[in-house]
């Protein structure tokens, strides 16, 4: 199950905040407050969050001047909070660097639905930022150690994964056993090379025979190599 998102509530009024508290935890969010805007400045750049809620009225530090201050250091998303509704109110808050603006009074629904929006977007956007490698259908994410083919994830080990991404990185070139053994396993491995034929002999397996996606060649008596 893939953890929650967190979320950071920036205030300083009780009954707004523990609104909104309440609606997003409903909704599968983690949360917390902060109605102060120095402290929540602090915790916007020390803490991990994914999306920040940010009142511009607060104590200690406006939102703007917050907003303006992260941007600084940080892309995280900042949804603006604020009984201002002049158009040059939003304006700025955007060119500050918000990412959305809702007026008070507002719905939970709106702001869920503006939340919604904007972390689908980023995930997007990782997604494509995302360094990946690809050989035929097979879609590596070395960031991650996964490999997919057609959306589907390959149920590979730590090592099967290793051995397939140093020979997707090489291709098309012939790695040799002991080459193989080096980066995969490391130098002081005590193990014979003829465990690379068997980590190969698992990879076929579970990728060329599952999927019929002929990519790891046997070139006699050198090693193996990669190729579309």
């Amino acid at each position: 199950m893939e953890p929650k998102e967190k979320i950071l509530i920036v205030e300083d009024e009780k009954n707004i905040a523990r609104m909104l508290q309440i609606e997003l935890d409903k909704s599968g969010y983690e949360t917390a407050i902060e109605k102060n805007g120095r402290r929540a400045y602090e915790r916007i750049i020390q803490e991990n969050y994914d999306l920040v809620l940010l009142d511009v009225m607060l104590p200690g530090m406006d939102g703007m001047e917050i907003c303006k201050s992260v941007r600084q250091i940080s892309d995280i998303p900042i949804i603006m909070l604020t009984a201002l509704f002049e158009t040059k109110d939003k304006v700025n808050g955007l060119d500050l660097g918000a990412n959305d603006y809702v007026t008070k009074p507002f719905s939970t629904e709106e702001v869920l639905a503006r939340i919604r929006g904007i972390l689908k977007r980023r995930k997007e956007e990782l997604r494509k930022e995302e360094k990946r490698l690809v050989i035929g259908s097979v879609i590596l994410y070395p960031e991650r150690y996964e490999a997919r083919i057609n959306s589907e994830v390959i149920d590979l080990t730590h090592k099967e994964f290793e051995l397939l991404l140093y020979l997707v990185e090489n291709k098309p070139n012939v790695l040799s056993r002991e080459q193989i053994i080096q980066k995969v396993w490391g130098y002081d491995f005590l193990g014979y090379t003829n465990v690379v034929d068997v980590y190969i002999s698992y990879l076929r397996t579970k990728i060329d025979d599952k999927y019929n996606e002929k990519h790891i060649q046997t070139v006699r008596g050198v090693g193996y190599k990669c190729v579309d």
